[in-house]
């Protein structure tokens, strides 16, 4: 089951699965928001959003655990895992709500919003915000210094390869001293308030090389406390690379 949740045909599931929740999902509570207060179009449309409603849930939920199976894989995006884990929550009240609303209103011909109506929209709401926030954090868990790494690659012209021998004894190293190891082929990077030498990991990181050549030349902190959450294990993999501090 775990595999299944992990990975089909070689790509990540959770990438798979995350966009009919982000698409579905928010669509759906959109159009229920505006069935509840326009009941003229209520019963043209009650049933299609209504399962929609429930797809996107169930999308969302297996977002949720595809992604915790990815993250034992490449490390945990604590703020995406937990936005996550609410939008799971909401989406499942805003199913419970959605099912009672349908079967409570159907053929009913008035045009009062009922206190349920009222409550659904508020879940409806809190849906649309938590898919917001949960698909702004992913992309900033995937995307946070990569761009900016490209964008810097670009600028630079072939830089001359660097010397990757670097002394044993820790030093004292600033953003200047990073810039100058803005490669592959000499890699370093401050994280945390420490200065690594990632050459030799660029091609072990289990979650890719690009990831490691995206905080190449530059403070990295942003991106492995994202990624990572302040997991143990990733700390432990990166302490033998250390070769000085950040100032």
């Amino acid at each position: 089951m775990e595999s299944l949740l992990y990975s089909i045909s070689g790509l990540p599931v959770h990438a798979l699965v995350v966009h009919f929740a982000v698409v579905i999902l928010p669509l759906a509570a959109t159009g229920l928001i505006a069935l509840i207060y326009i009941p003229k179009i209520k019963n043209q449309y009650a049933f299609l959003t209504t399962a929609a409603i429930v797809l996107g849930s169930g999308a969302a939920f297996v977002a949720k655990q595809s992604g915790e199976a990815l993250a034992e894989k490449i490390g945990n995006p604590v703020k995406h895992a937990d936005y996550g884990s609410l939008l799971t929550y909401a989406a499942f009240l805003l199913t419970v709500l959605t099912l009672v609303w349908y079967r409570s209103s159907k053929g009913r011909r008035s045009r009062v919003v009922t206190p349920l109506g009222h409550t659904t929209v508020l879940a409806a709401i809190a849906v649309l915000g938590l898919t917001f926030l949960t698909g702004h954090t992913g992309a900033q868990a995937v995307w946070e210094g990569k761009l900016a790494a490209l964008n810097s690659a670009a600028s630079t012209s072939n830089p001359a390869p660097q010397s990757t021998t670097t002394s044993k004894v820790a030093g004292t190293y600033n953003a200047a001293d990073l810039k100058k190891h803005a490669t592959a082929a000499s890699c370093w990077s401050a994280i945390n308030g420490n200065v690594y030498d990632l050459t030799k990991w660029v091609n072990r990181h289990p979650g890719g090389a690009s990831v490691i050549k995206g905080i190449c030349g530059r403070d990295g902190s942003a991106g492995f406390n994202g990624q990572h959450g302040g997991a143990s294990r990733p700390a432990a993999a990166l302490a033998p690379y250390k070769i000085g501090k950040f100032a």
